[in-house]
């Protein structure tokens, strides 16, 4: 039956088609919506009346229905402000998230697969019109008509509901790793395996005097000169899963090779050439387990802070380990080369290293960095095994106690920041810097134990291989005596 150019079902529903909407519905579309809901129900009102209208001779009841529809379209409309209220609210947020996502894909972070769509559109449906008690039985009469609560508005061309952010927007922007420690969580759920390689060289200059002097500058003793190159290649394997979006667990193995080559000249000895001292290892490093956790979730505007905490344990085989040698020098530097005949993979001490790193985007660059403090724990009864070079027949190593040995600890930071050249490639530069305590022996200084800065520059690239992997190249140039002079590190995490 047509009533008033209405159409009309079997049953005698109105029959409501739902208004489209494109992509991100500026304000005026959500006017336009609201517009049409009161449209629709003044026409319900308007069926209701021809059909529920008492006989006119009986004004008071008829009076009294008109005031009730009045009441009830009143309070339609209310619903349908609130809900048009509540509908910029969620645009308003889902446009934050859009400057959000687009900012991260100019610093070629390219798509997550773990993160749901970024919704784009938001779809009418015939509950937008109806009431919570009444809207839905009247919808699911209308052929093809789709039921949905108020408070869940379909997307159209999303995974999930309108104004729950992306989870890829709550997490910082990624930059090609320079440092250790990355500053992008892995998604929740998921897993990654990074598979790395770390070349490492350095080469550091000696002069030892020992003996006294009879009048300035005239020497009596021994003067060895040494320079020590130390070339190390370490393969690791790190693995990282997502608890929740903001906390995850990393396991790294690594194992390392390890040369040594010594060259010594000793003055007033009547040696004639350099003397070479070589010594390499090679085993299971120090294993490490680390747990991550992001403090707030940031924006575009606002940094990204993630806390950690590292264990490194001391499973490679230490210095206090391995045999060292004492056959011609050991001794206050007369006896013995004092040095080791097999090199060590392992620090020797556990360690516990928490820390913070911050992440700040500034279109086009994402600035980044972190502090941290890392704790050696003292060993207690150490002692080392040394090579005596005692006669045929009798024992050629006796152990030697060092007593109680801690390690100085390292307060730590870096700077850096990164730059995408295009959505797949990107380039950081930084400054890495440590201060390093003596070591104590007994209680006290350990002899010849120095207070260390280490400066490394750093400079690294990322290329995004697909959307689930990276490669990531770093490369570092010490700029201080103790540090290292070169290294070299090429990680290829993988997302599972």
């Amino acid at each position: 039956m047509d009533r008033q150019g209405g159409d009309v079902n079997q049953d005698d529903q109105p029959v409501m088609f739902p208004l489209r909407v494109g992509h991100a519905p500026p304000p005026l579309r959500c006017l336009r919506l609201v517009a049409a809901g009161c449209l629709a129900l003044l026409m319900d009102g308007a069926w209701a009346q021809d059909a529920d209208v008492p006989p006119m001779g009986d004004d008071a009841h008829r009076l009294r229905s008109m005031e009730a529809r009045l009441v009830e379209q009143d309070r339609r409309i209310g619903a349908l402000q609130a809900l048009a209220e509540r509908q910029q609210r969620e645009l308003d947020g889902l446009k934050h998230e859009l400057r959000g996502s687009l900012l991260a894909d100019l610093r070629a972070r390219g798509p997550d697969p773990a993160a749901p769509a970024l919704p784009l559109a938001i779809a009418d449906t015939v509950a937008t019109f109806a009431s919570p008690a009444t809207g839905a039985a009247e919808a699911a009469a209308a052929p093809g008509a789709t039921v949905q609560s108020a408070s869940e508005p379909s997307v159209a061309g999303s995974e999930g509901p309108v104004g729950r952010p992306p989870e890829s927007a709550e997490r910082p922007p990624e930059v090609a790793q320079i440092f250790d420690q990355p500053g992008v969580l892995t998604p929740r759920g998921r897993l990654i395996l990074e598979p790395a390689l770390q070349l490492g060289y350095s080469s550091n200059d000696r002069v030892a005097l020992v003996g006294y002097t009879v009048i300035p500058a005239i020497l009596i003793g021994l003067i060895d000169v040494r320079q020590v190159k130390v070339s190390s290649l370490t393969a690791s394997l790190a693995a990282r899963y997502g608890l929740t979006r903001r906390l995850e667990l990393e396991l790294k193995l690594p194992y390392s090779y390890i040369t040594s080559d010594t060259v010594s000249r000793e003055i007033f000895t009547g040696a004639a050439q350099d003397s070479v001292f070589n010594t390499d290892g090679s085993g299971l490093g120090d294993v490490e387990l680390t747990a991550r956790y992001q403090l707030n979730q940031g924006g575009v505007d606002k940094p990204f802070y993630v806390v950690w905490l590292r264990y490194k344990s001391r499973t490679g085989r230490d210095l206090f380990e391995v045999v060292t040698d004492c056959v011609t020098r050991c001794v206050a530097n007369a006896i013995g080369t004092g040095l080791p005949l097999e090199a060590p993979t392992g620090s020797g001490f556990s360690a516990l290293q928490p820390g913070i790193t911050w992440l700040y985007a500034s279109d086009p660059v994402v600035f980044f960095g972190s502090l941290s403090y890392l704790h050696n724990f003292e060993r207690k009864d150490v002692s080392r095994t040394v090579l005596s070079g005692a006669p045929e027949g009798f024992p050629q190593t006796t152990t030697e106690l060092i007593g109680d040995v801690a390690a100085g600890d390292i307060i730590g930071f870096n700077v850096g920041m990164g730059l995408a050249l295009n959505e797949r490639a990107a380039v950081s530069f930084g400054y890495d810097h440590s201060f390093v305590d003596r070591t104590r022996q007994n209680g006290e200084d350990a002899p010849g134990s120095v207070r260390l800065m280490l400066g490394t520059l750093m400079m690294g690239a990322s290329y995004r291989l697909s959307d689930r992997t990276n490669l990531n190249v770093a490369v570092g140039v010490g700029v201080t005596r103790d540090t290292p002079d070169l290294s070299l590190a090429v990680r290829l995490p993988v997302t599972f």
